[in-house]
């Protein structure tokens, strides 16, 4: 008899792209099919009823979605959805924060006899008065929950929710099957590289307000230094009226991109920059994938996950966050080193085959 598990998270592929989704998605796929079942539901803005398909050789059952506020998406025609397949499940898996969640698990009707296992991705950071709001909500769906998993010790320690909880929070840090990256495709390859070269500094993710890329942008402008931004989301136009603001023709921002382009972007990195500057960057699903390709890493100190995948001086350097002089010194480091370059990817290539490995 194999074991049913349901994914519950306000977005996924094919619809967004994203660090989350990249783990539900490596969560979807690792498993063993002769062993489970999994299914993924979640609301979508692209249907008008409810979907059930496959994406990428996951199971997806996409509810329609209402309306979005604050990050929190919203529907009704999926309740019916949601009731199947919580009842169908054995394991339901919440991925935190998404409030709506909430109020589905604690009001489903009739309550589903599956267990329940909630992930905490990150504390909700900039919303203080809604979240001021929904505290009430959240501690008492964290404390109906059966398991409650951090995907690092920093942020188990560091967030002011989890301390505060009765029950015992257990550590499973995010990894990535390093081995299972897909060989390069020569013409991607070619087309990349007539694009914007190689060598160059690459950033991978949501445009968003923690990624620290006005950061970025004001560490670059002016100088020799080459930068791939690959990506969209809400901070995008700001961005790029940023960058033509401070004449930095040396920054490119590809937008959106599939798995092939992304990799090929990777191969043909120098180095992976992952400036952001607040505790709402959890632990960085971009950082592994670099580490896969053996490129240095270059973050910021946030006391989050994103410090235990990136240790300075093995898998490559750390500077302090808002610091544009600090990151424009260490990517100017890089760039001038080969053989720093080298010995850093070698070790972020290691660390994620050792300690970063999804099993």
């Amino acid at each position: 008899m194999k074991l049913r598990v349901l994914h519950v998270y306000r977005t996924f592929f094919p619809d967004t792209q994203g660090g989350t989704e990249e783990v539900i998605r490596t969560l979807a796929m690792g498993l063993p099919r002769e062993h489970f079942e999994v299914m993924v539901l979640f609301p979508s803005r692209l249907v008008t009823e409810v979907e059930e398909s496959a994406w990428g050789g996951v199971r997806i059952c996409r509810v329609p979605e209402l309306f979005e506020i604050a990050s929190c998406n919203v529907f009704l025609r999926g309740l019916g959805a949601y009731r199947h397949w919580a009842a169908w499940a054995d394991v339901v898996h919440y991925h935190f924060p998404w409030p709506f969640a909430d109020l589905l698990h604690l009001c489903a009707l009739p309550q589903p006899r599956s267990r329940s296992v909630l992930t905490y991705h990150a504390d909700i950071v900039r919303q203080r008065f809604l979240g001021w709001l929904y505290a009430p909500l959240m501690r008492r769906f964290l404390g109906s929950v059966d398991r409650i998993v951090a995907t690092s010790e920093a942020y188990a320690q560091s967030s002011p929710v989890l301390a505060s909880l009765q029950q015992p929070i257990d550590v499973i840090p995010l990894g990535i099957d390093a081995a299972r990256l897909p060989v390069q495709r020569p013409e991607r390859l070619a087309h990349w590289r007539e694009r914007c070269g190689q060598n160059f500094f690459l950033f991978v993710g949501v445009l968003r307000y923690y990624k620290g890329l006005d950061v970025l942008l004001h560490a670059v402008a002016g100088t020799a230094l080459h930068v791939v931004i690959v990506g969209d989301g809400p901070q995008g136009p700001r961005l790029r009226d940023l960058a033509a603001r401070l004449g930095a023709a040396n920054v490119l921002f590809t937008g959106r991109v599939d798995d092939a382009d992304k990799y090929a972007l990777l191969a043909l990195s120098r180095a992976f920059v992952f400036p952001s500057n607040r505790r709402a960057e959890a632990y960085g699903v971009a950082l592994l994938e670099a580490m896969s390709f053996a490129r240095p890493l270059l973050t910021c100190y946030i006391g989050t996950g994103v410090n235990f995948v990136n240790v300075p001086g093995e898998t490559g350097l750390s500077v302090a966050p808002d610091d544009p002089l600090a990151l424009r010194g260490a990517m100017e480091r890089l760039a001038a080193d080969d053989a720093l370059c080298a010995r850093l990817g070698r070790g972020a290539r290691e660390r994620v085959e050792s300690v970063l490995a999804a099993k």
